[in-house]
């Protein structure tokens, strides 16, 4: 411990005479007056002895020799006894008397040196957590800090002090930060200022991370420039270093489409360290110079790979080998076990996308080369995967349409894999399905689950079955359980939607729509299917809003547009109406309830010449009904055109010489015009008429069966004709279905892009087996 007069030695080369001040919760010991402010400014510093003494360039307010303070504080005489450090004030604790030791420069830049190590480790952990802007901010807040330092290593002439490593990590971080953010000129720019500084040990190898920039930017050659570069810088001892250049290299000769080059860097690797990756690469090369011989060579040596090791648990042992979940794997499962699998899992997938490749090409027909491809799979070290190849030749069978042969292939794994029995259980009931044998396609959907009760696929397509057969409930069952298995099963999902809109349960249906909906944003079919619920329950709103989603979907699909202009002649919109009803002829010109409604409206605006070309149009699609012929005989009377008119009743009359109206329009055009064959077409409609009772009385007394499809028609056609009568000259001949404006067009669905509202389970099995290859068990996707 100090006593009150004890020194303080300077620590050498510091320009202060200041002292540490003691600790907050200590008393102050070491002082005989007051404490002065400190400052450096006013005069006073601290000497070592802890009194405040009076510096030569302080202005001085007291008499030398004397105890007498500049200040105007209570002073007390040098010869004063009073105990130091106490006071009958007592202490103030907001003037301890002491400054804070100054730093000397060596601490001030060791100070500065871990406020840029802390940056950048700030940096990188901000990165690692998605928030990229913010760690670019960081890593230039780190690079300011560093330039800093060095400016103040220049002013102490401490340049022999440069910390190298630390402006590698700012310089490296900060071009890390700007090519995760896409800023790849400026990580150019500060990758180059590191490679061009020949005191970076192995900056080199940073022509790597330049030659990636390249290849994100599309600019191969460059890339290839740099990863040569890099090559040329590291040693042989660097083995695994080089191999993945070069096949960096070979990537980018794919891409500019120089196979015989990238073949010649997957050959180094495959030679010196195969890899599932080099291996598929090549294969992909000979197969794009189609060379057949080659591939094979490169398929085998590809299957030669050695798959990666997994280790297992003594604790727990190794599962049975036909158990269909590996349930030991569960408490067998570490990170490093994960990574491993997750390796041999790309490993056998790459041999698979190889085979799938090259089995059409290498033989024949593609039937003979999935044969080779299996037995050389059988006898590689991943025979495990030649069930998988078995169904990938089963897929290739249902894309030729080939249905007989994929089927016999999926039977086999009946008897020879059990392992792979729901996969090709559930692609069976999928086949069996599209071909309509419901009761196979039940019996496969049964033995997928009970291969594998956790198989969403195969609960999906049993739930199928109940919805042809009319079992909505057990159809909705199921579907809850294959979502119960997998939460994001959109086949599901999509059906049970149905289910309940079957069922008229309209609210849960949305509900499930709009889940899916969240998952397929662009699914035209979910957006439909909402649309259409909004409809049913009454929210016109709604089901526009939701509509107008689904053109900006499908913004040519007629059939919706019919619906919106529906929609909007339900909500009192014509004007609306008619520009939907027009788009949606536009690209679907032989819709005959557009046609209709478009003919309608424009014989309410009495644009009668328009409306002529649709109903001609309607007329040529089906010229076996009548009512076409005279609604355009009926626009010509009303535009005036009676002599047109009257040829046009004439044309139908003779095609149709029983119809009723005609005749009626016929006499009654014959009298306006003062025209002589008015007494023949009257003497014909009294005998129609006539022909046309007798037949209506001879229905009716015989009893109880219907009336004649010809005696209906016609009283059908009677009563238009009387409503016809009745609009005179003006109205519209009879029959015609635009006598009180536009037709009410029936209950729409829209048609064009399977947005149809499906009657039978096509749609359901659609969504179950549009891709036959994703139909697999829950063990392997």
């Amino acid at each position: 411990m100090f006593t009150a007069r004890q020194t303080r030695q300077p620590n050498i080369g510091q320009a202060s005479t200041a002292t540490l001040p003691p600790p907050a919760d200590e008393d102050d010991l070491y002082s005989f007056d007051k404490k002065t402010s400190g400052n450096a400014y006013n005069g006073n510093t601290w000497t070592s002895a802890g009194r405040a003494g009076v510096t030569s360039f302080g202005p001085r307010t007291a008499k030398p020799g004397t105890g007498v303070r500049g200040d105007s504080e209570s002073a007390r005489p040098m010869t004063s006894v009073r105990a130091a450090g106490y006071s009958s004030r007592g202490r103030n604790s907001s003037a301890t008397g002491y400054h804070k030791l100054e730093e000397t420069p060596e601490e001030q830049i060791r100070n500065l040196e871990r406020k840029v190590n802390q940056l950048i480790e700030e940096s990188t952990l901000i990165a690692a957590a998605g928030n990229l802007r913010s760690a670019l901010e960081k890593a230039k807040e780190a690079g300011k800090k560093e330039r800093q330092l060095s400016r103040q290593r220049e002013q102490l002439e401490l340049g022999d002090q440069i910390n190298l490593d630390l402006t590698y990590c700012v310089l490296f971080n900060l071009a890390n930060q700007y090519q995760i953010n896409q800023m790849y000129q400026e990580a150019l720019n500060t990758y180059g200022v590191i490679v061009k500084n020949k005191l970076f040990n192995q900056s080199g190898r940073l022509r790597v991370n330049m030659g990636n920039i390249y290849f994100q930017q599309a600019k191969y050659s460059q890339a290839v420039k740099m990863y040569r570069m890099a090559l040329d810088q590291i040693s042989n001892a660097n083995k695994d270093i080089r191999l993945k250049i070069m096949r960096n290299i070979g990537n980018a000769f794919i891409r500019m489409g120089q196979f015989q080059d990238a073949i010649t860097s997957f050959e180094a690797i495959m030679e010196g360290s195969p890899d599932y990756h080099a291996g598929f690469n090549l294969i992909l090369c000979y197969f794009a110079l189609g060379d057949r011989d080659r591939m094979k060579k490169s398929l085998q040596r590809l299957m030669a790979v050695r798959p990666v090791a997994i280790e297992q648990n003594e604790d727990f042992g190794v599962g049975p080998v036909d158990e269909p979940i590996e349930d030991h794997e569960v408490f067998n499962e570490d990170e490093l076990r994960a990574i491993a699998r997750e390796r041999q899992q790309a490993g056998e997938r790459c041999i698979v996308l190889a085979a799938k490749l090259v089995a059409p090409s290498i033989e024949s027909t593609f039937s003979v080369g999935y044969d080779w491809i299996v037995e050389s799979i059988k006898a590689s070290p991943h025979a495990a995967i030649a069930s998988e190849i078995e169904i990938a030749k089963a897929i290739q069978f249902l894309k030729a349409k080939d249905f007989t042969k994929a089927v016999e292939t999926l039977k086999m794994f009946e008897k020879t894999d059990q392992k792979m029995m729901g996969t090709a259980a559930t692609n069976l009931s999928f086949l069996y399905f599209l071909d309509g044998d419901h009761k196979q396609a039940e019996k496969y959907a049964e033995v997928a689950i009970t291969t594998d009760r956790y198989n969403a696929k195969a609960q999906t397509n049993r739930g199928n079955c109940y919805y042809v057969r009319g079992n909505f409930e057990k159809a909705r069952e199921h579907y809850q359980q294959a979502i119960s298995v997998d939460a994001v099963c959109t086949e599901a999902m999509y059906n049970l939607g149905l289910v309940n809109k079957q069922l008229g349960l309209h609210l849960e249906a949305l509900q499930w729509f709009e889940k899916l909906y969240a998952i397929l944003r662009n699914s035209a079919e979910v957006i439909f299917q909402i649309a259409d619920i909004y409809d049913k329950q009454g929210n016109l709103p709604q089901a526009m809003e939701w509509f107008n989603i689904l053109i900006s979907v499908v913004p040519t699909d007629p059939g919706v547009l019919a619906r919106l202009g529906d929609m909007f002649v339900r909500d009192g919109d014509k004007s609306q109406a008619f520009q939907y009803y027009s788009e949606s002829y536009r690209y679907y010109p032989s819709d005959m309830d557009v046609l209709a409604w478009l003919g309608a409206y424009y014989v309410e605006c009495e644009v009668y010449e328009q409306a002529v070309q649709f109903f001609e149009r309607a007329a040529t699609i089906q010229p076996g009904q009548v009512k076409w012929q005279l609604m355009i005989a009926s626009c010509f009377r009303r535009s005036g055109n009676y002599q047109q008119s009257f040829e046009t009743y004439k044309r139908v009359h003779e095609r149709f010489p029983d119809n009723v109206e005609c005749l009626r329009f016929l006499v009654r055009i014959c009298t306006d015009l003062g025209m002589k064959e008015v007494h023949e077409y009257a003497e014909k409609l009294a005998r129609t008429e006539r022909a046309k009772e007798r037949a209506e009385a001879e229905a009716k007394a015989g009893g109880d069966g219907p009336a004649p499809r010809d005696s209906a028609a016609s009283a059908h056609s009677q009563r238009g004709g009387t409503a016809a009568s009745r609009v005179g000259s003006g109205g519209i001949g009879g029959g015609e279905t635009a006598t009180d404006g536009a037709p009410q067009l029936l209950q729409r669905k829209a048609s064009v892009m399977g947005l149809r509202e499906p009657q039978t389970i096509e749609k359901i099995g659609e969504f179950v087996g549009t891709e036959p290859d994703r139909c697999r068990d829950g063990r392997r996707d």
